[in-house]
């Protein structure tokens, strides 16, 4: 797959523990794994012109990875608008953590998917409960991460097409980790752990997840449909 990973990149310049965790970056630590699995993989991050996502980029990726946190609203509409005319003409595009709140996946979900959360240190259980779906293809019944930040529900975003992933928390709270949904010609996937200041990017079952949904959001191999104003197929008899 041609893989392009997105990434605001600001914690990692600010915030010595997320450098000490990800020097190359999160994005750059998720595109070397990808890169492993031999994937075609660049990255792209905020500071970049276009926030490094041109319509060349574009055009030559088939599945985009998203992590924002603290600059969504720094994020050019223009470009949240290239994105999403590129999901929906097929396009995948997996969207990491924080990432919920980002513009284009608030764009692709129609809601204010906003949620509740705590930094607490606690343990995660992310239970598989689709065990027949690709993302989890290789995995046990559940991803268990020592430390992460806590999700909750409610999670205002539309009812997934397909539920993959359910979390449970230490502090008791669970949410919905793991989800699918299809837009226009183009496959979403929304995978909530990721916090930056935990080595989660580095867990293999993660890394696993991330690589399997990759290979399920490619853009199908097929001509885009036809819209508007059709001719017939069939003569039409004289009514």
């Amino acid at each position: 797959m041609k893989v392009t990973v997105w990434n605001e990149n600001r914690h990692e310049n600010t915030n010595p523990e997320v450098r000490r965790i990800y020097p190359e970056g999160i994005h750059g630590a998720i595109a070397g794994f990808l890169e492993e699995m031999g994937h075609s993989v660049r990255t792209a991050t905020l500071d970049e012109p276009e926030h490094g996502l041109t319509a060349e980029v574009l055009e030559n990726t088939e599945v985009l990875i998203w992590w924002g946190h603290v600059a969504h609203e720094e994020v050019e509409e223009e470009v949240v608008e290239r994105v999403k005319n590129c999901v929906l003409n097929g396009m995948g595009l997996i969207v990491l953590h924080s990432g919920h709140f980002s513009k284009i996946f608030k764009s692709l979900m129609g809601t204010g998917c906003d949620l509740k959360w705590r930094e607490a240190d606690e343990k995660e259980r992310l239970w598989v409960v689709e065990p027949s779906h690709p993302i989890v293809e290789g995995l046990g019944e559940f991803i268990e991460l020592e430390k992460e930040e806590m999700y909750g529900e409610h999670f205002d975003i539309p009812a997934p097409d397909e539920l993959v992933f359910m979390s449970w928390f230490e502090g008791g709270e669970v949410f919905r980790s793991g989800c699918t949904y299809k837009r226009g010609s183009g496959k979403v996937f929304y995978f909530r752990p990721g916090h930056e200041t935990y080595p989660t990017y580095h867990n293999k079952d993660i890394q696993k997840v991330i690589g399997n949904a990759v290979l399920w959001a490619a853009p199908a191999k097929r001509e885009k449909p036809v819209y508007g104003n059709a001719q017939p197929l069939e003569a039409i008899a004289a009514k």
